[in-house]
Order: structure tokens, then C-alpha cells, then sequence
């Protein structure tokens, strides 16, 4: 399923990684590429906006299926450990053999935070959606209970729909139901079952997954392209102190707040955030 981009392939670190690319008409192009991370437990649809909006700056939007997500190859070895997503990522950039702007959210945006201080070479900018190195625990708790909680999937679409709204209110429950599909998948149970690998969420413990504070800061220490925080101002996962740190570990960030949005920022209130994003991608040409 395509949001409208050219679906391509690359090879990650022992996985083959689903995305598309979206490219302006031919001799507009401008600027670094912009490579789109959603969170854990999502796919690249819910870049599908934003990527548009990036190829109305003349410039080439590519959105990845992390490991074990979407249409990406589960891991035979089950690996879905930070090193992992971050090994991957390099992976595709390196493929690519220029510098991008990388635009991670929550999982996406942990994994960018360490590519972009541990490989700077890489990185010509970083865009951390709703994620900073100390993050709330009873926010990410919240995220974790929601994610486990339907072990044996759904009955149906609507099913599926009203989890969602309980979840996160501040978004409206969709009258049509067909986006969800590129969510969910349908298994030979007859239930449908969210787009991720289960082993995804065998892990369920930071020292497990690899989520290390102090390498994270480390790395975000390191980091010298430009960078943004976008935060939701109703955001559970982040806090004032939390943004505070981030910017004692990378002084030179900027930090754009989006009213109304929780952690799910892009989705929430896709058109301030891209409204975000276009100005940090103006400024960083």
C-alpha cells in the first residue's frame, strides 16, 4: 500500500527495509533528503502528509518501515533492540551516500538522536519529534500498556477504532475506517492484528531494548547539525525539565511547541508541525 511515493528497498543491517520515496519533477530538486522515522509500533503511513509537504520544498522525502514494522522484514533473529533501529538507519544513509535531514519521532526520533551523534558524517540535520533523552516514565508506561494490551487482536475495524479513541482522545475517531488497514493486518484467525512483528514488544525493559540515558546523552552531546525539538504541548512523555536537559546536552536546539498535540505530534496536528518543519528546513537550506 502507497501513500503516492515510489516504493523502494533498502537493505538495513540483516533486513530488507519497505519505503517510499517522494521526489519533486525532475531538475527541482533542493537541499539534503529527508528521511521520516515514525515511533515504535507504527509504519511509514503516518508520514504521508508530512512527505508531501517536503516535496513542496523541492525536496526528496523518504519514508522508512522500521525492522519488524509495516511491510520491513521481521528480524529472524527477533533483534529489535536500539543498536539494531540505529544500525539499520545507517544502513539506508549510507546507501543513499550523501547527508539527509533525519525526522524521528518517539522510537524513530531515539534512534535519529544516536545516528546523528554517534555518525555526524551522516546528518546535515536532526528533527526530534516528542522525544528527548529523559523522558516521562508513566507517559511511556501509558504507550508500552496500550501497545500490549490486545494480545489476541482485534474483531474488527471498529474495534481497532475504539481502542484508538481511548487511547488518544485528542484526535477524532475516523468516519472511514479504511486508513487503519495500513495499521493493522488481518491474520488467519480472522482478527486483526497490529502491523509489527509480536517479538517487537517481548522486550519490556529499557536495559533490554538498549535505551541507555547515559549513551543517549553521550550522543546528543556530540550532535552539531542543526536540530529541533517539537514538542506537544499535551504531551505525557515529555515535561518542561525534560526539554530543559535536552537543551543543556545540545545548546545550539531550537524548540517549537505545538498547541493542542499530544506525544503523536505529526498526526495530531499535521498542519502546525509541518508548518514547524518547513521553517527548520528553510533555515537549514
Amino acid at each position: 500500500m502507497s501513500d503516492g511515493g515510489e516504493l523502494v528497498t533498502f537493505v538495513g543491517n540483516g533486513v530488507d527495509l519497505r519505503g517510499e520515496r517522494f521526489a519533486p519533477p525532475a531538475g527541482q530538486e533542493h537541499g539534503a533528503p529527508v528521511v521520516l522515522l515514525h515511533g515504535g509500533g507504527q509504519t511509514r503511513h503516518s508520514w504521508g502528509r508530512t512527505a508531501r509537504r517536503v516535496v513542496g520544498l523541492r525536496r526528496v522525502a523518504i519514508s522508512l518501515d522500521a525492522r519488524g514494522h509495516g511491510e520491513s522484514q521481521w528480524d529472524p533473529e527477533e533483534d529489535y533492540s536500539l543498536a539494531a533501529f540505529v544500525a539499520d538507519v545507517v544502513a539506508v544513509l549510507e546507501e543513499l551516500g550523501r547527508p539527509a535531514v533525519l525526522v524521528g519521532a518517539s522510537l524513530g526520533g531515539i534512534t535519529s538522536l544516536r545516528v546523528a551523534g554517534e555518525r555526524p558524517d551522516l546528518v546535515s540535520g536532526l528533527v526530534l519529534v516528542d522525544v528527548v533523552v529523559k523522558v516521562e516514565p508513566e507517559g511511556v508506561k501509558r504507550i508500552t500498556d496500550f501497545m500490549t494490551s490486545a494480545p489476541d487482536g482485534y474483531a474488527s475495524l471498529d474495534a481497532v477504532a475504539d481502542a484508538i479513541a481511548v487511547y488518544n482522545p485528542l484526535r477524532p475517531r475516523p468516519k472511514n475506517l479504511d486508513g487503519l488497514r495500513k495499521n493493522v493486518r488481518l491474520w488467519d484467525d480472522g482478527r486483526w492484528h497490529w502491523h509489527w512483528d509480536p517479538a517487537f514488544m517481548r522486550i519490556d525493559n529499557e536495559p533490554q531494548r538498549g535505551f541507555d540515558q547515559e549513551r543517549l546523552a553521550a550522543a546528543a552531546r556530540r550532535i552539531v547539525c542543526p536540530t529541533l525539538i517539537v514538542r506537544g504541548a499535551q504531551s505525557d512523555v515529555l515535561s518542561d525539565a525534560g526539554v530543559e536537559d535536552m537543551l543543556r546536552l545540545i545548546p545550539h536546539a531550537k524548540v517549537a511547541e505545538v498547541p493542542g498535540a499530544g506525544h503523536m505530534v505529526a498526526g495530531d496536528d499535521n498542519d502546525v508541525f509541518g508548518d514547524a518543519l518547513q521553517e527548520f528546513l528553510e533555515e537549514v537550506g
